[in-house]
């Protein structure tokens, strides 16, 4: 007995079957439509909105009220944008280089507050808000590599009266003032880093997870407010005011930088500059005690020291020593 098989007519998809299927496009259109809403082609840093500005402003200048008073404020004109520079008058000496202070990042001048009456004994002094970054600084070309970094801080060197000048960085001010010396060092009389990152020791795993929500301008000021303190390894920041300046800064601006890459080995040996390490030993942000290691074995004119007790926020824990320090290198 033959058989035969005949084949049935296909099942018809019926709506259980059809459901996933539009699921998907839904979603599909709705992360084109999100991905839309959410570019930001501006190719520079910028205010999110006009409140987001005067709320940052109101913020920064009740920080500023922390400083002496400055006796000159000039705005530099540079090819990447106008530079914010505040002027100190201070030391004995009227010849001797000045100092010129670099902030880190989302922070401005007014970070300044702790270390600049121990400072102004030793030297008239420079604050910079750095280009890119929330502050009195406007950003009007991008800023695309390293060599664009040093460039705009050159053009900002070669506007100052002074022959020579002593550059001071904490966290990526030092990393600012680092690539400057690599690339640009004509001007430099010497470098201080306060717990430099990315010069000596790449990120920690910690700082770059924490760092995305507190990026992230629609959160609550909870989730800034929280990454500041960590990386002051949880020092109370509530009624303080740089930490509310850059709390502000965190959330009013939008910031188009690229993340800065660490310099070779044999670029940092090549630097015949004198260099002072100051490493933070209990940093969250990196290996203090390795970058204090690769400073010590790359470093020429190096000299190099760990607070072991600082964290991150070192310039504000010990602007006594810092100034200490600073004074027997400068001497």
């Amino acid at each position: 007995m033959v058989t035969s098989s005949v084949p049935k007519p296909a099942a018809r998809a019926g709506p259980r079957r059809r459901r996933p299927a539009r699921i998907a496009a839904v979603l599909a259109v709705l992360a084109a439509v999100l991905a839309y809403a959410l570019r930001d082609p501006a190719p520079v840093g910028y205010f999110v909105s006009a409140q987001a500005h005067d709320r940052f402003t109101a913020a920064y200048r009740a920080a500023m009220a922390g400083l002496p008073a400055p006796d000159r404020t000039s705005d530099i004109r540079t090819g990447y944008g106008v530079v914010r520079v505040y002027h100190f008058s201070g030391g004995t000496d009227p010849a001797a280089p000045p100092l010129l202070l670099l902030p880190g990042r989302a922070s401005a001048s007014p970070i300044w507050a702790d270390n600049l009456p121990s400072l102004l004994r030793l030297r008239s002094v420079y604050t910079v808000d750095l280009l890119g970054e929330p502050g009195m600084s406007i950003q009007q070309r991008p800023v695309q590599d390293a060599d664009d970094h040093a460039r705009w801080l050159h053009e900002v060197l070669l506007a100052l009266p002074e022959p020579a000048i002593h550059l001071l960085g904490v966290s990526f001010g030092g990393w600012t003032a680092m690539n400057l010396a690599v690339r640009r060092p004509e001007k430099i009389a010497g470098v201080v880093l306060l717990d430099p990152i990315m010069v000596f020791a790449g990120l920690s795993p910690g700082v770059v997870l924490r760092s995305i929500p507190a990026g992230l301008r629609w959160a609550p000021r909870s989730w800034r407010d929280a990454f500041t303190a960590w990386t002051a390894n949880d020092a109370p920041v509530k009624d303080v005011p740089v930490a509310r300046m850059i709390e502000a800064g965190l959330q009013a601006y939008v910031t188009k930088l690229p993340a800065p890459t660490r310099p070779s080995e044999e670029r940092l040996a090549a630097v015949r500059l004198p260099v002072l390490v100051l490493m933070a030993g209990k940093s969250r942000l990196h290996d203090a005690a390795e970058a204090a290691r690769v400073a010590r074995r790359t470093l020429v004119r190096g000299t190099v020291k760990t607070y072991p007790e600082a964290s991150h926020a070192i310039n504000g824990e010990y602007p006594r020593e810092i100034a200490a320090d600073v004074a027997a290198f400068i001497t």
